[in-house]
This record gives C-alpha cells, sequence and structure tokens, in this order.
C-alpha cells in the first residue's frame, strides 16, 4: 500500500534494541533457511536504525503497492513516485517534488547512489524494489546535499524463495519489453537479480502530441545484482551491481523550416552549404546515455552499537549526435557533445543506544567526482555587423575537465522527552570543492509528538546547503563563440553558486479508523542563490543555474486505506514557488527577462498551484482490479503579455487502468497474466509548450495506450 508512516510508532520501533543479538549466539552460523532468513530480518531492522526518518515526511510504495499499479513491474520509477503527495511530472521523465528543479537524491538500502549524467533514462527500475520510499520534508542530519526528496529503494531478497520469473510485456507504441528476475539462497548467501530490454516508439515525450511521434524510437537496457552473505549473526557484508544502456532518437515535428534571420537590419536567412531551407520532419538527432554503478558494504551490530561501512561508485555518459545540415539552420549551431562522470566515494554510519533516553546516531561521507566534456560544434561566422562570412561551416572545439572533492559529517541525538514526545537534534557540515569551494554547518531540529496512539505530530526546522549539480555544470567557454551564430545574447558567464536555505515543516497524521490514515503537511522555504535547471541549446543537457533569492510553501493533503482485498490512497498538493534575479549562467538568457526577474519575484518554470494523485485495487480470488491518475494545474509558460514564466498551461488529469490474474495452477508454475491502459480517456495535454524561462521544446503527455503482459513464475 502506499501510506504515510506514522513517524514516532517508526521512531520508537527502530530505537529499541529489539534487532540486538544474543553474545551467546554471535559464533554460530546460521545453518538453516529459517535462521538465515530470521537473521536476515534483524540485520535489516540493524540497518534502518541507523537512518530513522525522524520528524520527516515518508511515503512508502511497498510490494503490493507496485504490483498493483498500470503496469506493475513494467511502469518507470519516476511515475511510481508520480503517486506521492506533491510531486509534479515534466518533460524528460523529470520529477518535482515540493516545487524543487531535481534536487533528488536516490539510495539503495540506505547508501547513497551518486548523481550521474542522465537526461531521458532512469537508471533503476521499480523492478529491483522490494518498497519504494519517498523521503522529504525538514530532513534529520544525516540527509543532504539534495533534500528536495530523498528516495530510498529497499531492494529484493528473499532467502526462501529461490525462484522467479520471465516476463513479457508490450503493447501501444511499438512497445516489446522481456524481462526476468530471479533470488535465493545457498547457505548464507542470498542472491536477487533481474534484468529487461525495452524497446519503443515513444522513447521522448511527444512533441507534437502524436501518439507515435515521428523519429522517436528507443532501446534501453537495465540490469542489477544484490548479493549478501550473512558471516554471523552480527555480520553482514553486501554488494550491489547494476547498469543501463539507453539509446534515445529525438523526436521531430513535421511541418516547420528555419527563421532564423542575420544580416545588419536581421532580414537575411541563414544559408549553409548554398542551402537555407529544411524539412524538419527530416532530422536526425539522437542521444545516448549509460550508467554503471556499484555499491559494498559491511554491516555489524551489537547490543548497543550498530554500524556500517559502505564504498560505492558510478561511471555515466552521455553523447548527443546532432543533424549536422539541419541543426545548424535550425539553431544556428550544430553541436555533436560527449560528456563523462566518474564518481567514487564512503558512507561510514552508526548508531550508539546511550541509555533509555537517548540514541547517538553519526557518520562522515565523501566522495570525489570527475566530469569531462568534449563538444565540437559547427557555426557560421559573423561580421560585427551580423552578416554571414561565406556560408561554409566552421569547428569550435571546446574541451574540459575538472574534479570535485565532497565531505559531509553529521551527529545527531534522538532524545526520548516522555512517553510519545522525541526531539531529535544535531548537525551537520557539508564542504563542497568542485568549480567553487563552499562550505556550511546546518543546524537540524525536529520534534515527534505522539498524544494519543492513532495521532502523530511533528515540527521541524533544517538550514540547507546544496552544491549545483556538478556534473551538469557548463564547461564551454563562451567568448569562443563571438561572432558566430551560435553567440550568447551577453558575455556574463558567473559559475553556479550553492544553494542556502531555511526550511520549516510542520505536519499530522490521525488513523480514524481500521485501516484509514489522514495526514496533513505544510512547508516554507527560503533560499539564497536558489538553484533552476534549464534546457539551453540543440543538445539535450540541462544546465544549472541561480536566482538570487527564492521562497517556496505549499500545503499537502494525503490519505490512504488498506483492509482486506481493498487499497486506496489520495493525495491533494497546493504550492507557490517564486525566484528573483539571476546570477549564474547569465549567458543563456535573453537580456531582457534577465532585466525583468532583477527586480522582479517570478514563478519558477516547473511551479505547478495544484498537484493531485490517488489510486485503488481489488483483489478477488486472483483477478486484481485497479487504476490510478494524476492531475495537474498545469506547469508556467510565457504568456502573450512578455512576462517569464507569467501564464501555465491548461490543467489536466491523466488515468491509467489495470486488470490482471494469477493461475496458481499453470502448466510451468504459476501464471500472471495483465492488461493495462494508460491514459484511458485519451486526453491530449501539453506538459510544455516551449516557452519559459530555461524550457527548450514543447512535449506532451502520452495518449492512450493499451498493453498486455504475462509472467511465468519458476
Amino acid at each position: 500500500m502506499l501510506r504515510q508512516v506514522s513517524l514516532a510508532v517508526l521512531a520508537t520501533a527502530m530505537a529499541m534494541p529489539a534487532f540486538a543479538v544474543a553474545a551467546d549466539a554471535a559464533d554460530t552460523a546460521p545453518s538453516t533457511v529459517q535462521e538465515v532468513v530470521v537473521t536476515a530480518r534483524r540485520l535489516n531492522e540493524a540497518r534502518a536504525s541507523i537512518q530513522p526518518q525522524l520528524g520527516a515526511s515518508v511515503y512508502t510504495i511497498d510490494a503490493k503497492a507496485l504490483a498493483a499499479m498500470p503496469g506493475g513491474d513494467d511502469v518507470a520509477l519516476n511515475q511510481v513516485v508520480l503517486q506521492s503527495p506533491g510531486v509534479a511530472q515534466d518533460s524528460f521523465g523529470q520529477l518535482h517534488v515540493r516545487g524543487e528543479h531535481n534536487g533528488l537524491q536516490f539510495r539503495l538500502n540506505g547508501v547513497i547512489l551518486p548523481e550521474g549524467l542522465s537526461v531521458f533514462s532512469q537508471a533503476l527500475s521499480p523492478r529491483l524494489a522490494e518498497k519504494v520510499e519517498l523521503i522529504t520534508g525538514a530532513l534529520p542530519a544525516q540527509y543532504g546535499l539534495r533534500t528536495a526528496g530523498i528516495i530510498d529503494i529497499t531492494t529484493k531478497t528473499d532467502p526462501q524463495k529461490n525462484a522467479g520469473d520471465v516476463s513479457i510485456y508490450g503493447g501501444a507504441h511499438g512497445e516489446i519489453e522481456p524481462s526476468f528476475e530471479y533470488g535465493g539462497s545457498v547457505g548464507t548467501l542470498n542472491v536477487f537479480t533481474s534484468a529487461s530490454y525495452l524497446h519503443t516508439k515513444l522513447g521522448i515525450e511527444s512533441p507534437d502530441g502524436a501518439s507515435t511521434p515521428l523519429h522517436d524510437v528507443s532501446d534501453q537496457f537495465q540490469g542489477f545484482a544484490y548479493v549478501e552473505d550473512i558471516l554471523d549473526e552480527t555480520t553482514r557484508v553486501s554488494a550491489i551491481l547494476g547498469a543501463s544502456n539507453d539509446r534515445f532518437q529525438i523526436p521531430n515535428r513535421p511541418g516547420l523550416s528555419p527563421d532564423l534571420m542575420f544580416g545588419p537590419n536581421g532580414d537575411q536567412p541563414l544559408t549553409v552549404n548554398g542551402q537555407s531551407g529544411f524539412a524538419s520532419g527530416a532530422l536526425n538527432q539522437s542521444q545516448k546515455e549509460a550508467t554503471y554503478y556499484g555499491v559494498v558494504s559491511l554491516l555489524r551490530t551489537t547490543d548497543d552499537v550498530t554500524g556500517q561501512l559502505s564504498v560505492f561508485a558510478r561511471y555515466s555518459s552521455l553523447t548527443f549526435v546532432p543533424d549536422p545540415l539541419g541543426d545548424l539552420l535550425f539553431n544556428g549551431v550544430a553541436q555533436s557533445a560527449d560528456k563523462q562522470d566518474t564518481s567514487v566515494g564512503f558512507q561510514a554510519e552508526g548508531v550508539f543506544h546511550l541509555g533509555e533516553a537517548h540514541t547517538l546516531r553519526g557518520g562522515v561521507i565523501g566522495q570525489a567526482d570527475r566530469a569531462t566534456s568534449d563538444t565540437a560544434s559547427q557555426v557560421i561566422a559573423l561580421s560585427p555587423t551580423g552578416t554571414q562570412l561565406g556560408d561554409r561551416p566552421v569547428t569550435i572545439v571546446d574541451r574540459g575537465g575538472r574534479t570535485a572533492y565532497t565531505i559531509s559529517a553529521y551527529l545527531q541525538d534522538e532524545w526520548k522527552l516522555a512517553t510519545g514526545l522525541i526531539l531529535n537534534y544535531g548537525a551537520r557540515f557539508d564542504e563542497f570543492d568542485g568549480f567553487r569551494s563552499e562550505t556550511q554547518l546546518s543546524p537540524r531540529v525536529n520534534l515527534v509528538w505522539q498524544p494519543t496512539s492513532t495521532t502523530t505530530v511533528h515540527a521541524g526546522y533544517a538550514r540547507y546547503f546544496s552544491p549545483p549539480p556538478f556534473e551538469l555544470v557548463a564547461a564551454e567557454t563562451v567568448s569562443k563563440f563571438a561572432n558566430t551564430t551560435a553567440a550568447a545574447p551577453i558575455g556574463a558567464d558567473t559559475t553556479p553558486y550553492a544553494e542556502r536555505a531555511d526550511y520549516f515543516d510542520v505536519g499530522v497524521s490521525q488513523k480514524v479508523a481500521r485501516g484509514l490514515t489522514f495526514g496533513v503537511d505544510s512547508y516554507y522555504k527560503l533560499a539564497r542563490n536558489l538553484i533552476d535547471e534549464g534546457q539551453f541549446g540543440a543538445p539535450i543537457i540541462l544546465t544549472p543555474f541561480n536566482y538570487a533569492k527564492g521562497r517556496q510553501y505549499g500545503v499537502e493533503f494525503s490519505s490512504s486505506y488498506s483492509h482486506g482485498p481493498l487499497t486506496a490512497y489520495a493525495n491533494l498538493a497546493l504550492a507557490r514557488n517564486e525566484g528573483q534575479g539571476i546570477v549564474s549562467s547569465q549567458f543563456n538568457f535573453d537580456p531582457a527577462v534577465l532585466a525583468y526577474i532583477a527586480s522582479h519575484y517570478i514563478h519558477l518554470d516547473h511551479d505547478q498551484t495544484i498537484t493531485a494523485s490517488a489510486g485503488a485495487s481489488y483483489l478477488w480470488r486472483g483477478t486484481r482490479l485497479g487504476g490510478d491518475l494524476i492531475y495537474g494545474s498545469g506547469l508556467r509558460a510565457t504568456g502573450p503579455d512578455g512576462i517569464p514564466n507569467g501564464d501555465h498551461l491548461p490543467g489536466y488529469a491523466q488515468v491509467n487502468l489495470s486488470l490482471s490474474h494469477r493461475f496458481e495452477r499453470g502448466p510451468l508454475g504459476p501464471l500472471e497474466a495483465r492488461l493495462d491502459v494508460t491514459n484511458a480517456f485519451d486526453r491530449r495535454y501539453q506538459i510544455r509548450d516551449g516557452s519559459g524561462v530555461g524550457v527548450g521544446a514543447p512535449q506532451y503527455g502520452p495518449r492512450r495506450g493499451m498493453f498486455a503482459g504475462l509472467t511465468q513464475s519458476f
């Protein structure tokens, strides 16, 4: 089910030494499957006790809810997270949690997965998840740097299972997706693996609303493996390996013609090799994104102390191949881009139970990040008056690389003030040395009060420090493009700053009946150097920039029900997100836009006033009927009055339906058949219209699609 966690109950349960192992059993290795299962659960509880989400807002989508969603394991991870309160969708599969752009940190079993170079692809799949948690709000001190939301995935592993399944899924948009997964154990060694391959003709959102856009084929591979070895009843070593390799065509909008004009009077069309016309439907651009990651962890627990040391690494690359002639005529530049990023780091954390009233937690996290960029841009040279100096392209090569280092440390105390009343306070220190060197000491405090067994109240404050995504900071030399068709409107190019913010959060959760819970959560954030991102230029690569000041606030309502065969949930969020004064990456913006924003607060381009989600499923004799929906009042756009982000797109609702049945006695074992319908009412809606600050092109939501799948268990 999708639910909001009762925070005080969670905190109390995790603080209890129930996971501690008796001393006389510490030297005895588990010898039976049941002993392995019990020990694994104890160690999982020990791991969870290191990172309780005291005072934060936690929304959990467990295995039952994942299976009930339209698409099941074959749905993209962003579609899963969209069912949480306050999460708005954007183009390229992006998510905005509480009005933040990006700001998401992904974790696997509590271990940080470094950021990588990806725009369209998603390196993680629901197929590997036992549950998915979205943690947001005033976060305790163990969470930092990316604080809009923590997406923590608990991976599947079941020593009792020794089984797996193979699946085939597909339907509309030419989609076909074979996959498999297997999990089990040999002695004390537990293993889970999964892999999938997706071919589709809707790899990126449609730019014109067509059900199957022109030139939008994508091939995507994902692989994952989790291995753990229980050395004894107090110690476990585990490893995670994952890979994704995705190729995307960039979809075309037919019927457009180049309209770039140059010359002293701006009345001369751009000409390249004697040609000034080009059919937009014939453009041939593509992008390849690859990610490989690994994590190794050692966990040890005793009666009073639990600690985990993890080392992690991630390599990612992004390659954009332009249409040499078409890109130059439409955009004034045909730029091939090859970017790579390699991250390695460690995460050492622990918990110490200091008597009945106090539980201390602390940790040190370090990471090194190496990013390189290699671009070759074909442009046409211009005179100072804007006249073409010939029609043959010239190539501007720009190469660069930089290494960044991040070190973080935190210490906090969970103090049980009284029965049902917990204060969690502490501080976090972060130092980031990349394109800039910046530091901050960030206090955190959260109060959790449970006046009754059915009511939980939380209130918190967090000081946040968020460096810009290092791998996305532009390495191009702006001056190289002067007097060309790719010249920037202005020459200012201030390196992005780290965002610094004060964040306040208050919420309450109430169980009103058996299986029925309601929640409300409000937040207010004031930021200096608020980070946003935009897509500038032809390569589909996001670039961070800062607003000098930002203010974001809102309220979220959540509800969930789970009893017997019926599960249901509904969420509603109201928000407002604004910024003033762009103080970095200025060369990407028109001078008039910069001048207006310098003296006016404007809506952030991803600001959405109303966001809602809901879903339900019912299971009867192996047959499950379910559905979900998302609603948005529309992201921002620039309207007829020319005010940046001063308008918004029309609201929309997308309804998805699902029907599945599990045959327990299939000829080869249990067999599940499913039928899914996305956008069941075929509502044609726009996510973006191509206008707004940092918005590159229009995108539409998916049209109605019917999909079917078979899953054979073995």
